[in-house]
């Protein structure tokens, strides 16, 4: 990877965000950043949020940033003083003082608890946060579990069912399997790799539906695609096979790039569009920066096979980037790169994309040596 990426990384994103996007007073993040003048206009504070900046100063504090385990003190801290809910998991939505507005317990929020706690165990001691994280996946089992397969949306549960929340999901569980060596973990993961392989994956048109019935049947057989959730089950998958010692689903995992590598690409910009339909037509809308993040680990991985498709990545995600450390959150239908205030739960994506990729051919953890 060259050293742009890594630079804008270490030098600008995560120093701008620690100086600007932590709420130190109140003792909490800031949703997003207004690209002029560095201000948070946002009137609330989300879960994932506070999970994601934890997840992302946790990486920060292992390359070196200064004050960033504070951050991630201030995040673990506002999880316990005013996330935690006393039925168990956490509540989803606060205002900016930390009183709850909306207490649903929400899976995709939820598993972003769980990579929090993991991320966290390379920076605090791993004791405390491995009793959580047991405490919230038990939850997550013995609460949330779908009768008609995988978990449920949210306590109280909603429709339509995702692929969303399980993937992230999944992705928590291996790194809490890394950081805490717990089997459970692996087992649990292992057992949302066969629910993609069943039931998320869609073999006649080789994709992965987004939407499905409380029954987890896809609410249709043409459905909207996402090109970026293709390329992170892709990382997800192989993570899962470095773990386990065996890859559980290579065939879905060479459609799903296929498919990427065929319909997911605008063609002036190269940007990963949105959505495209699940036979391959253009849907209505743009390109969000995140997509361009889970592509360059996907392209990351086939490195040796197709060694275009990184460097291309790279560039592609750089023209996202303000060299303040802010970014363009999105690539609108026309070309143009939108002006809106940057969401600080895309530093999330960006931290984990850039990290692996100058790790190589790793999951996000502690840099080698």
């Amino acid at each position: 990877m060259q050293n742009d990426l890594w630079s804008w990384l270490t030098q600008r994103a995560w120093p701008l965000w620690l100086a600007h996007g932590v709420d130190w007073q109140a003792g909490a993040f800031h949703e997003s950043l207004d690209l002029n003048s560095l201000r948070c206009p946002a009137t609330f504070r989300r879960l994932r949020v506070v999970t994601r900046q934890v997840f992302s100063f946790s990486l920060a504090h292992r390359h070196g940033l200064p004050r960033a385990a504070e951050a991630v003190e201030l995040g673990l801290a506002f999880l316990r003083r005013h996330a935690a809910h006393p039925d168990g998991g956490y509540a989803w939505r606060f205002a900016l003082d930390g009183r709850v507005l909306d207490d649903r317990r929400d899976l995709y929020d939820h598993a972003f608890v769980l990579l929090a706690l993991a991320a966290a165990a390379a920076v605090l001691p791993a004791g405390p946060l491995r009793r959580e994280a047991l405490a919230l996946d038990a939850f997550i089992e013995h609460r949330m579990t779908h009768a008609d397969g995988g978990f449920l949306e949210s306590l109280p549960p909603a429709l339509p069912r995702r692929q969303n929340p399980h993937m992230h999901l999944l992705e928590a569980r291996l790194a809490a399997a890394e950081a805490f060596g717990e089997e459970s973990f692996i087992a649990g993961a292992t057992r949302l790799v066969a629910l993609f392989r069943q039931r998320f994956f869609q073999p006649r048109s080789g994709t992965l539906a987004e939407f499905y019935r409380d029954d987890l049947v896809p609410l249709a057989d043409s459905h909207p695609v996402e090109p970026g959730h293709h390329c992170e089950w892709i990382w997800l998958l192989d993570w899962h096979a470095r773990l386990v010692g065996g890859h559980a689903a290579p065939q879905e995992a060479s459609a799903l790039q296929t498919f990427v590598d065929a319909y997911g690409h605008d063609p002036e910009t190269r940007a990963l569009r949105d959505q495209v339909g699940s036979d391959g037509m253009p849907l209505p809308g743009g390109a969000r920066l995140w997509p361009q993040a889970e592509r360059l680990k996907s392209a990351v991985l086939r490195r040796a096979a197709v060694p275009w498709d990184a460097p291309e990545a790279e560039a592609v995600l750089t023209a996202y980037l303000r060299p303040d450390g802010l970014w363009h959150e999105r690539r609108l239908p026309g070309g143009a790169l939108s002006g809106e205030p940057a969401p600080a739960s895309s530093l999330y994506h960006l931290s984990s994309a850039i990290v692996f990729a100058r790790q190589g051919a790793l999951p996000p953890g502690p840099p080698p040596g």
